[in-house]
């Protein structure tokens, strides 16, 4: 099963790394944090990649994992897969707890997302993490190159529930900003990175 990986932002809020570098090759133990989300997904099996600077995605008629290139999470995998296959619908996000500056999703008793809204601030609501499990229709829902993926596509599904939610309650970190970069080197270099889950 192919990874799609889009790693084409400018992480402006990061300026004083990204200025220097794209944000998925800012480096986090000496590593790309690219590197680190494809570890994780090798570490379930999963190490087809395909990484999207721009904005084409070079899939088949199959399912796929999608993930954001500047962010990592212990979530498990197969775990996640398993949950996707099993509710039939197109998409399948990760959705984590977290008190962020983020869209925050509107989540039913059966998983299913109703809809996305912006998030207050004593909100308790989940966020979108990546980790997606997406069905080949989903192209449907995307018009063209011009087309923000978070907007039209993932509302439109979630109007139609055929956005599912994975609930995770572990560990997940975006790194949007210097000091986030800084708390996820921490956690590496202290060799308790919640999100390594594979073997050296």
């Amino acid at each position: 099963m192919k990874v799609v990986i889009l790693a084409g932002g400018f992480g402006t809020r990061i300026s004083e790394e990204s200025h220097l570098k794209p944000k998925p090759m800012i480096e986090i133990g000496g590593k790309p944090i690219l590197w680190h989300i494809m570890k994780e997904y090798a570490h379930y099996g999963f190490d087809e990649f395909i990484i999207c600077c721009g904005y084409k995605q070079y899939v088949g008629d199959e399912t796929f994992m999608l993930t954001y290139g500047d962010g990592v999470c212990d979530v498990d995998i197969n775990k996640l897969l398993e949950f996707h296959r099993g509710h039939g619908k197109i998409a399948t996000m990760t959705a984590v707890s977290v008190g962020q500056r983020f869209g925050v999703l509107d989540i039913d008793s059966s998983n299913t997302i109703n809809s996305f809204r912006e998030k207050d601030d004593v909100d308790g609501s989940r966020i979108n993490a990546g980790y997606m499990v997406l069905e080949p229709a989903i192209f449907d829902y995307i018009a063209g190159d011009d087309t923000v993926f978070e907007q039209e596509p993932l509302r439109r599904m979630a109007q139609m529930g055929e956005l599912k939610a994975y609930m995770h309650n572990g560990f997940w970190q975006c790194m949007d900003t210097k000091r986030e970069m800084e708390k996820l080197e921490e956690l590496w270099q202290s060799g308790k990175a919640p999100w390594k889950s594979w073997n050296d």
